[in-house]
């Protein structure tokens, strides 16, 4: 039986999805992880420990274990101060596999602290390194306005790193591979582009009215947002767009809500993020406060019946790496709209599985937004191409193509 060892080392596989260091990637890594253990494959998740009241080995599936070792204080911090446990976390891997005398064959990291870590193990172990970055620093910068919140150097400098001493590298669409080639000279040859997957099992339609009771929502219509809540995301311009329509005469949308999943729910204004401080206040000065509601985070099994309920999914991204969601919605048969960004032109299928729209147009948006609510054929036309499309992105399927890319090394 080959063994795995997957590092995650800022994010856990396990916690609730939503929350500023959660997200697509912590799906990928345990479903992938997953799936390779029902193959045969015994795979370790490494991740470092943010509660020290948590057990350090918790079973994912069969023959999948999350591992969390002490690296730094057991407690939420920012990413780039994770930085400099690195070596604290790189000593408790080898410290574990001494142990236990375990022997990986491979190692795949994710996101480029993990890939720094997993530099310093392919070196120690003689074994392939395969690497999937999820965002890359130089893209989120040049999609950041702002002065601050800008990518550290150490960022820049380690992604170009790993992508010279990396054996195989992860691009989830054909544009990151050739932003990867572009801007760090990556060798095209050991790039393989695999896209992120869906549970069809778990994403599937549910009767909007049963989903809106389940959820105790009301017959309201409202559209919905999930993901991290992250200035990139561009949620601003979702609520530009929202007060857009709010403006207008038509009855039909007028009334229309806005239902935001991400970050903490119910937390001290205090602790919340500036960026949700922001928004928040961008509600406030709209007089929005009874069209736009902040969901916090929520478990993936509770998804399927927001997607259900909701018209539309909206993914206004200044930089989106592939935007696994929008498959997510559209398994579910809703609508998707999104910025015409990064690996969000191969998710979404522009007037076909849902739209794209250029990044900030939130004129264009609001239209888009209308048409989906407005024209039930165009909508019933737009669901069925979107879930024909994802059934080519189930987990097994996905997980089978990283499996070549072992097999290759």
């Amino acid at each position: 039986m080959k063994s795995i060892a997957v590092l995650s080392v800022h994010s856990c596989p396990l916690a609730a999805l939503g929350g500023k260091e959660t997200g697509g990637m912590n799906v990928y890594v345990r479903e992938v992880s997953r799936e390779m253990g029902r193959l045969g494959m015994r795979v370790d998740v490494f991740t470092r420990s943010q509660n020290p009241n948590i057990s350090r080995i918790v079973r994912l599936g069969r023959n999948v274990r999350v591992i969390h070792l002490k690296a730094g204080p057991e407690e939420p911090i920012p990413k780039p101060i994770i930085f400099k446990y690195l070596a604290e976390f790189t000593d408790g891997i080898k410290g574990f596999a001494s142990a236990g005398k375990i022997s990986y064959d491979l190692v795949h990291s994710h996101y480029w602290l993990s890939g720094w870590v997993g530099g310093r193990l392919k070196q120690e172990w003689s074994v392939p390194l395969v690497h999937m970055f999820h965002t890359l620093g130089t893209l989120k910068n040049a999609a950041n306005r702002e002065k601050i919140g800008k990518e550290p150097k150490e960022r820049l400098s380690a992604e170009g790193q790993i992508m010279s001493f990396a054996d195989g590298l992860v691009a989830p669409t054909p544009w990151e591979k050739k932003q990867m080639i572009v801007h760090h000279r990556a060798r095209p040859a050991k790039i393989k582009v695999i896209p992120c997957g869906v549970d069809l099992k778990l994403f599937k339609p549910i009767p909007p009215l049963r989903a809106k009771r389940f959820l105790g929502l009301s017959e309201r219509k409202f559209i919905l947002f999930v993901g991290r809540i992250d200035a990139i995301k561009g949620i601003d311009v979702l609520i530009h767009a929202i007060h857009h329509l709010t403006c207008k005469r038509s009855e039909s949308h007028r009334d229309l809500g806005l239902i935001i999943i991400g970050g903490e729910r119910d937390l001290d204004p205090q602790t919340e993020s500036q960026e949700e401080q922001r928004l928040r206040k961008m509600v406030a000065q709209m007089r929005l406060q009874d069209r736009v509601a902040f969901w916090g985070s929520q478990r993936q099994d509770l998804l399927p019946y927001f997607y259900s309920a909701a018209e539309a999914l909206v993914l206004p991204s200044r930089y989106e790496s592939f935007g696994m969601v929008a498959l997510e919605a559209m398994a579910c048969g809703t609508p998707v709209i999104a910025s015409r960004v990064g690996g969000l032109q191969y998710t979404v299928e522009d007037g076909r599985t849902g739209f794209l729209i250029p990044e900030g147009d939130w004129r264009l948006l609001a239209d888009r937004i209308c048409e989906v609510v407005e024209d039930p054929p165009l909508r019933e036309r737009l669901v069925a191409a979107g879930k024909k499309k994802v059934k080519q992105f189930g987990w097994p399927t996905i997980t089978k193509k990283v499996l070549s890319l072992y097999d290759s090394l």
